[in-house]
């Protein structure tokens, strides 16, 4: 099973008061592998020169995906950065469709629900992981499902045929209960975004992902 380890979320809004490309440096330098970069209240300009910038911090050392614009992922892509996916949720463009629309790269899906499981280990072919959760309740997503826990997580990732990266409101203290419960990653927005050295605290999650196993 591939191995998505402490993983990022960079949510622009939670990366002030510096800016989301300092904690995607400070991500980078601590060992993260794998960035999703979320953009909410950004045009679709202001997204596109973001993800140009972020790509070329992480190019040969991360795995940046988009979160959700899919035109923003492949115009970046025409432009020549370093782009290597896409991440959606339940709401976006249907999972089959973005795969033909983007081809090759990285698709990840958010689920959480038994129903949505389902679903995603039929369409398994065009997906590459899921992004289970929330585990527990988090202010970064204001819409999240009723919280999964370690023990619900655990759950999700024996009804999935697909590597699960569970996500909401994780620390480092639970690498080894996500990696026990069958986890393929952890993806923190906070823990690295509010953190008062993201570098110091990516290498901590890294570490705490890597002794867990």
């Amino acid at each position: 099973m591939h191995d998505y380890g402490a993983y990022l979320v960079a949510n622009t809004a939670s990366c002030t008061p510096r800016s989301t490309l300092e904690v995607i440096e400070g991500a980078v330098a601590g060992g993260i592998q794998w960035i999703q970069l979320r953009a909410k209240d950004e045009t679709a300009r202001e997204f596109f020169e973001l993800a140009c910038a972020a790509a070329k911090l992480t190019e040969g050392k991360a795995q940046l995906l988009i979160n959700d614009r899919i035109d923003v992922y492949l115009a970046a892509r025409a432009a020549g950065a370093a782009v290597n996916g896409i991440h959606i949720g339940q709401k976006d463009v249907p999972v089959q469709l973005a795969r033909q629309i983007i081809g090759e790269g990285v698709i990840g899906l958010s689920a959480s629900s038994d129903e949505q499981l389902s679903q995603a280990n039929k369409d398994a072919a065009v997906i590459d992981y899921l992004g289970v959760g929330a585990v527990r309740a988090t202010p970064t997503k204001k819409d999240h499902p009723t919280p999964l826990g370690l023990d619900g997580f655990a759950r999700a990732t024996t009804l999935a045929s697909l590597p699960c990266v569970a996500i909401g409101a994780i620390t480092h203290e639970d690498a080894a209960a996500i990696r026990a419960g069958g986890g393929a990653g952890m993806a923190v927005v906070r823990a690295i975004c509010n953190a008062e050295d993201p570098q110091q605290a990516s290498a901590q999650l890294v570490s705490a992902w890597e002794a867990a196993k």
